[in-house]
């Protein structure tokens, strides 16, 4: 009974480390914070503080929802994975390539307030699709089909909160990073964290066409 136990132990241990992993990997809270202090530059501290945890609950929702109605809302509206990130990668590009200009990707309009413009970007494009991307969504939905125990769930669900915890902290801490390199730094910084985030969407844009693709052609591994 006792080598069951421990068994079922190290098992779960084994998904709850997966799980955070992969999602930490996915989410990629490290590659968030150059997008997050161009947007926050004209904000202040609090104001940007309100905005990173804006986001982060938003994406929390969301990856929340997903895991528990993923599958069933895929399914009832015949939308794959593979178009989902066919979308997110395109949604990553045009991000990116404003990065790699070291200019904003969302600009403050003359006629709007700085609450208005915090919650903009707390929504779109920080939540969506940067810290909730077509990775993240589809890592859960396949996570949470394979936790067939309740403890599994629980392990999964507290992954998902403990990632976006990190990312919240590290959010928090960005700003005193960047007035540490300065303007300078931070377009450098800036413009390879784009070029990066583009790379990452041309990986998930084809990720997604090649299946349809095959798909159409009847082409089959």
């Amino acid at each position: 009974m006792l080598a069951v136990l421990q068994s079922l132990e190290a098992r779960w241990l084994e998904f709850g480390l997966l799980a955070f992993t992969s999602l930490f990997t996915m989410i990629n809270p490290l590659g968030i914070i150059p997008v997050y202090t161009t947007l926050t530059t004209n904000l202040s501290g609090k104001q940007a503080h309100r905005v990173a945890l804006k986001a982060v609950l938003t994406a929390l929702i969301i990856l929340v929802l997903f895991a528990l109605t993923g599958k069933f809302i895929f399914d009832f509206f015949s939308i794959s994975v593979n178009s989902l990130k066919i979308v997110g990668g395109v949604i990553f590009f045009m991000t990116g390539y404003d990065m790699l200009q070291a200019r904003l990707s969302r600009t403050k309009d003359d006629g709007e307030s700085h609450a208005d413009y915090a919650s903009d970007i707390a929504i779109t494009p920080l939540a969506i699709p940067i810290t909730c991307g077509p990775g993240a969504i589809t890592m859960v939905i396949i996570l949470m089909k394979e936790s067939v125990q309740i403890e599994q769930k629980i392990l999964l669900f507290s992954a998902i909160f403990a990632v976006l915890l990190v990312t919240y902290l590290l959010l928090l801490s960005a700003r005193r990073v960047i007035q540490f390199l300065g303007e300078s730094g931070n377009k450098v910084m800036l413009r390879i964290m784009g070029l990066i985030v583009m790379v990452i969407s041309v990986e998930f844009f084809f990720a997604g066409l090649k299946p349809i693709l095959r798909d159409i052609l009847m082409i089959h591994p």
